[in-house]
């Protein structure tokens, strides 16, 4: 049809058949952005057959879940049955419960609460319902390894100058619009099947290098509870300690088995609004805040991030009420950082945050007498440094990740004597 103009019916049978070869090559359209999906199409069904096949083979069955079908198991039916899935309030009052397929999971892990059905998975990507059996696709498959400094976290009193064996694989329970892993967290295994890595493999990995601890970071690493636990505690027998970074969306049971065998959790607190978590994370924020009182009154050490987003979660009352919760609610001694946000992932529109933004923070949690504030991402300024809250000294000097001074002895103040909060050895 060389030099003569298409009819509308002409372009779009010619548009059907480009997306059909397309749809064969397992391209799909995404927000008007041709992508390959592994495992979607004819072509890619065969390329991710295998890596597909080893992931199931390898995958164990998850914890943390439950199902009609494991309640009938139990003995348990009628409403007291629908209860193992759905909350009393969702139910009351209603004349007959609906039908729900006996094989659909109800993911207990994290506040989304994710109700599965067979062959799905979860809002993370990575817990599948496989035949009414809910498996776990990142045991065993970290995606990133390296060894960082503690303060890369960010840990500021715990263990400074320490480097860490940091892992993390794919999927997080939330979708930030903000997120600096990106690709990782919303990634999904079977985009990069890698080698699977028992846990005594990554013990033995951290002795070898001689890393004192291990971090699990990256990605969500509550998505991969089951082998965060099993290598916390074979790392704990071999004098290793352990820590989580995590964004505090798990629910009381899982937070409580991870407590017992970590030494210290940060936990991202993204905003102190409801509607600014469930605008910008596809979340709640009051399942964070339960998270973090839990954390609290297990004895783990803690310190939370405040990345502080240009009109988004910076607003003056927003990071005073920030404030104001924690000295409330946990008291004047955990480390609070507020970090600047630089243009990332959905949010390449927004500038990064100005100074001047951080430091009022900063000044925020001083009055409400929060003792240890930093300011993150931002090289050679100040309020990176820990000071002596009793006689203003700084006590730990800093530049980037590194430390370049500890004037601590035995968790002390040198200049006055004064105790400083934190796990210094």
């Amino acid at each position: 049809m060389a030099g003569e103009a298409w009819s509308r019916r002409q372009f779009l049978q010619q548009i059907l058949r480009c997306g059909t070869c397309l749809a064969a090559a397992g391209l799909v359209l995404d927000k008007g952005v041709w992508r390959w999906v592994p495992g979607s199409g004819e072509a890619g069904a065969a390329r991710a057959a295998g890596p597909w096949d080893e992931l199931l083979r390898t995958a164990p069955v998850a914890r943390y879940w439950t199902s009609a079908k494991t309640a009938a198991a139990a003995g348990v039916t009628g409403a007291a049955g629908c209860q193992a899935c759905h909350a009393p309030e969702d139910i009351a009052g209603r004349d007959r419960v609906e039908h729900q397929e006996p094989e659909t999971i109800r993911c207990l892990l994290c506040a989304q609460r994710c109700l599965i059905p067979a062959g799905r998975r979860g809002k993370c990507g990575v817990r599948l319902n496989q035949g009414g059996v809910l498996r776990s696709l990142s045991y065993g498959r970290p995606a990133a390894v390296h060894l960082d400094p503690i303060e890369k976290k960010p840990f500021y009193h715990f263990l400074p100058g320490r480097q860490a064996l940091s892992l993390g694989t794919v999927g997080c329970a939330l979708h930030c619009r903000f997120c600096q892993n990106w690709e990782l967290s919303q990634g999904r295994p079977e985009d990069r099947v890698q080698r699977f890595v028992p846990p005594e493999d990554v013990v033995q990995v951290a002795n070898d290098r001689r890393a004192p601890v291990i971090a699990f970071t990256y990605n969500e690493p509550t998505v991969f509870t089951e082998y965060l636990v099993d290598i916390a505690r074979l790392a704990r027998q071999a004098g290793i300690r352990s820590v989580l970074v995590s964004c505090g969306y798990m629910n009381e049971a899982p937070l409580a088995e991870m407590c017992e065998c970590l030494d210290a959790i940060k936990i991202d607190l993204k905003g102190y609004s409801p509607e600014f978590y469930r605008r910008v994370c596809d979340a709640e924020l009051d399942p964070v805040l339960r998270s973090i009182k839990q954390i609290g009154r297990s004895g783990v050490h803690q310190e939370l991030v405040n990345l502080v987003v240009p009109t988004l979660n910076d607003s003056r009352a927003m990071l005073e009420d920030l404030c104001r919760w924690v000295a409330d609610e946990l008291g004047p001694d955990v480390p609070i950082h507020f970090t600047r946000f630089h243009p990332d992932y959905q949010l390449m529109h927004l500038p990064p945050t100005p100074v001047a933004t951080l430091e009022q923070a900063g000044e925020l949690a001083a009055k409400h007498g929060l003792r240890y504030a930093y300011i993150g991402n931002v090289p050679g300024h100040r309020g990176d440094h820990t000071y002596c809250p009793a006689c203003g000294e700084v006590v730990i000097r800093r530049r980037g990740f590194l430390v370049e001074a500890n004037r601590l002895r035995d968790g002390k103040c040198e200049q006055c004597g004064a105790e400083i909060a934190g796990v210094w050895r």
